[in-house]
């Protein structure tokens, strides 16, 4: 990621979308690393990280991630999924997004901003970064190219000021084997999140689309 380091910065982050781009190309995000990298390249504002979350499973690999990162840097927004049967396979789907959420916070915070990064390919976010734009702020998208079929719509990337492959970002943000996230160590106190509680896909993703 390029040097920021005056500019004012957050992350956007779309925890379906970055989840689908990451299993893609073969690795796990260390979302500690992640945060670590981008604070040493700017001045990092806030992290927002978003996400459909099922309520109905009590027992939900996602919440566990979700928890670990509401409580080291991340404001996280979610949302109730929907659980459904596709009627032509039988097949159980979740389906849910954030989108409205998150493009509401970015119009929000575009007055604070120099620099917006959004971890998403997903082309519904065209015209949010155009909007964003016109406000004076640089759009980084981040997602990859380098998949079939490709998870990046071209007309976010298009109107991104700027586009970073994940794929590129991959030795400075993958979670190593022995880098297991910490499950069941007591969690530091911190203030409620006042706008959703914690959470992240991870075993069973909310679909996801590029939008085009």
């Amino acid at each position: 990621m390029p040097d920021y380091a005056p500019e004012r910065t957050a992350l956007f982050i779309d925890g379906a979308n970055l989840h689908a781009a990451s299993r893609l190309l073969g690795f796990d995000i260390d979302y500690r690393a992640l945060l670590d990298h981008v604070r040493s390249q700017c001045k990092l504002l806030r992290a927002y990280y978003y996400t459909a979350v099922l309520d109905t499973d009590e027992h939900n690999p996602i919440r566990p991630l979700v928890d670990w990162l509401a409580y080291n840097g991340y404001r996280v927004v979610t949302k109730p999924a929907r659980e459904f049967t596709d009627r032509d396979t039988g097949y159980r789907r979740i389906k849910g997004n954030c989108d409205i959420e998150l493009a509401v916070d970015m119009l929000e915070l575009a007055p604070h901003l120099d620099h917006a990064v959004l971890f998403s390919g997903d082309g519904d976010f065209r015209r949010v970064v155009e909007a964003v734009q016109a406000k004076g702020v640089k759009v980084t998208v981040c997602s990859t190219l380098r998949v079939q079929p490709p998870i990046c719509s071209d007309d976010l990337r298009r109107q991104a000021d700027a586009f970073i492959d994940l794929a590129d970002l991959a030795t400075e943000i993958t979670r190593r084997p022995s880098e297991a996230r910490p499950r069941n160590q007591a969690p530091p106190p911190r203030p409620a999140p006042t706008r959703a509680t914690p959470a992240e896909p991870f075993a069973e993703e909310p679909e996801v689309s590029n939008g085009e």
